[in-house]
């Protein structure tokens, strides 16, 4: 999995990722910002992310993908907005792909910039005009599942989705509370020219974190923290059915999700079931599981004579 990012603050410090430096799963690093190695110095955001897939404190928090192996890029300049980000964006998912990354996940969205001539328009999320997006689109080509965050702008005088979460190819998460409501600051689509995006959903509101210097530990909110629950647990079900292509892992996703019959623009297809899409890898036909029809799962398993 490759993280893109803003920084990875002291994360080679915290205990929770121990593991992750013990067993060499981190595969390497790059800075696009001040270019060069050390990703650790810049910001918290990062770190936080990365804890939702790699956190392992038994006790406190697993997180969806913690014997993953991780690349973390910084490719976002925090202290500003510039469209260069974009195209640092588009480098680092290029890098990603010259290390072999299967999967991206990016908590990282681009709408309006500190030079407003720049800016980009909701005309512009039509999945083929922003840079940040062509370069999503051209990653899925290759192969790499790329899944982006689809933003904290609902309730804003924006409210959509911004890039590279328009993409066609990307798998765009929107955020619900842990009652499984839709958050409220979550972007909304569709997409400007019609798509259903976000495309799915998860936990982004009060999602459980690491934060440098907090512990144990704590909870934040907003879809940075979606996107990555949702990308570690693709990566989980594609190491599953690892002869199945991206989209078709994506696919599935969508299938099993809570809303795949009804979506609409806030949750998009909803919360995603990996029982189910596991079954849909599977070869089982999706409507038998969107009919209200429940998946039997027995106990134990696997089962053992006498029992």
């Amino acid at each position: 999995i490759a993280v893109l990012d803003g920084g990875f603050q002291d994360a080679n410090l915290m205990s929770c990722f121990d593991s992750l430096f013990l067993q060499g799963r981190i595969l390497s690093t790059w800075d696009f910002v001040d270019h060069n190695t050390n990703v650790y110095d810049d910001n918290w955001h990062g770190t936080a992310v990365l804890s939702t897939m790699a956190a392992n404190i038994p006790g406190d928090m697993i997180g969806t993908a913690p014997h993953a192996s991780y690349i973390l890029l910084r490719s976002e300049d925090v202290n500003s907005e510039n469209i260069i980000e974009e195209y640092n964006w588009a480098s680092a998912a290029e890098y990603a792909d010259s290390a072999g990354a299967d999967v991206i996940n990016s908590s990282l969205g681009y709408t309006v910039f500190d030079d407003q001539s720049m800016n980009h328009s909701y005309a512009d999320m039509d999945g083929n005009t922003a840079p940040g997006t062509i370069a999503a689109d051209i990653a899925a080509s290759k192969g790499i599942l790329v899944v982006n965050s689809a933003g904290n702008e609902g309730g804003s005088s924006w409210q959509y989705i911004g890039c590279p979460a328009d993409g066609d190819s990307v798998l765009a998460i929107g955020a619900v509370d842990a009652t499984e409501l839709y958050a409220g600051f979550s972007s909304q689509g569709p997409s400007f020219d019609g798509r259903i995006k976000p495309d799915v959903t998860a936990q982004g509101q009060g999602t459980t974190v690491y934060i440098p210097g907090v512990t144990p530990s704590t909870q934040s909110s907003g879809t940075s923290f979606s996107g990555p629950v949702i990308a570690g647990s693709v990566s989980c079900l594609w190491q599953r059915f690892p002869t199945k292509k991206n989209m078709e892992i994506a696919e599935a996703v969508k299938m099993s999700a809570s809303q795949f019959i009804n979506p609409d623009a806030f949750l998009g297809y909803g919360i995603p079931d990996f029982s189910v899409a596991s079954l849909v890898l599977g070869g089982y036909e999706p409507s038998l599981f969107n009919d209200g029809l429940e998946v039997i799962d027995f106990y134990p398993n696997p089962l053992h004579k006498g029992e």
